[in-house]
């Protein structure tokens, strides 16, 4: 079985699956798959592909006669992607700190490093890969690391939020300093301690997303809407 057009599929799902995540391509804007092809030289049947399984993810909406677009934020989706992170972090940051592991201290610190470089550069729009990088090493120090597998699954559109809040002024300074205080309670093996400041970080951060719903018209989806995909 000849796998190049699935694996073209994926390239053309994981480029755009970035665009709309980074809000590159923004809320409720076309998705032409003639430009896509163009763009990529690729053909229409793994561009289809890509889309369709993008659509399965709830990115994109596939409205018949009237065409394809990035979907709206849904609220709703982000709070419940909130709910499933938090309750798992919890139990991987707790497990966590409860293992002493030198060589993953050496890396949390090392991506804190990151975070501080990237504040300082004001680069905030690629601080959400190295937000993502933190998280996902305490839960491979957890010992269950297929629980970021499953957090990553749930939080799409709590992603987007993330990236709309970053160019706050102040926001990313006080995020790493959060995630300062996790690293620190990690290694120091205080589970408690680990626990309230994870659960500050992502219940705080939440606030601040939930702030620029007012702000984002057009951008968030009214959940009475109905939606086609």
């Amino acid at each position: 079985m000849d796998e190049k057009p699935t694996q073209k599929a994926q390239q053309i799902y994981e480029k755009l699956r970035r665009s709309i995540m980074m809000l590159e391509m923004a809320p409720g804007s076309a998705i032409v798959e003639k430009e896509i092809c163009a763009a990529t030289g690729m053909s229409r049947t793994p561009v289809r592909e890509a889309v369709q399984k993008l659509a399965d993810e709830g990115l994109v909406n596939v409205i018949p006669h009237s065409g394809t677009y990035v979907s709206r934020i849904s609220v709703k989706t982000a709070e419940e992607g909130f709910i499933i992170r938090r309750a798992l972090e919890v139990e991987s940051v707790r497990r966590a700190a409860e293992i002493d592991n030198p060589a993953s201290s050496a890396e949390l610190d090392a991506i804190i490093a990151h975070m501080d470089a990237i504040v300082a550069r004001k680069a905030h729009t690629t601080y959400i890969d190295t937000d993502d990088a933190l998280h996902s090493a305490i839960a491979r120090r957890s010992g269950i690391s297929r629980i970021w597998k499953f957090i990553s699954m749930a939080k799409v559109d709590l992603d987007r939020m993330r990236q709309l809040s970053s160019p706050i002024p102040g926001h990313l300074e006080s995020v790493t300093e959060q995630h300062r205080q996790i690293v620190e309670a990690i290694k120091r093996g205080k589970p408690d301690q680990a626990e309230l400041a994870m659960r500050i970080h992502l219940e705080t951060s939440f606030e601040v997303m939930a702030g620029l719903i007012a702000r984002g018209e057009g951008i968030f989806l009214e959940e009475t809407e109905k939606v086609t995909s």
